[in-house]
């Protein structure tokens, strides 16, 4: 499973923007076509991602299949 380090690095290679930092660190991205896509990434980067929440951001946050998280 990745690290919250892992989510936070693609993101930020991935083109989505750091909205604010407070808890968490929130992030936007309007996708392709058209929609507002927003993601949060735990501060505490070192501790890898549960699968279940893993499947969730994938799906619901990020919009992406597992393959396509390189």
């Amino acid at each position: 499973m990745p690290r919250f380090a892992d989510l936070k690095r693609w993101l930020e290679r991935e083109g989505w923007t750091l909205v604010r930092t407070t808890d968490h660190h929130y992030y936007r991205k309007i996708a392709p076509d058209g929609r507002v896509l927003f993601t949060k990434v735990s501060l505490a980067l070192s501790k890898e991602i549960p699968p279940g929440l893993w499947r969730r951001i994938l799906k619901r946050q990020l919009g992406i299949k597992s393959e396509e998280f390189h």
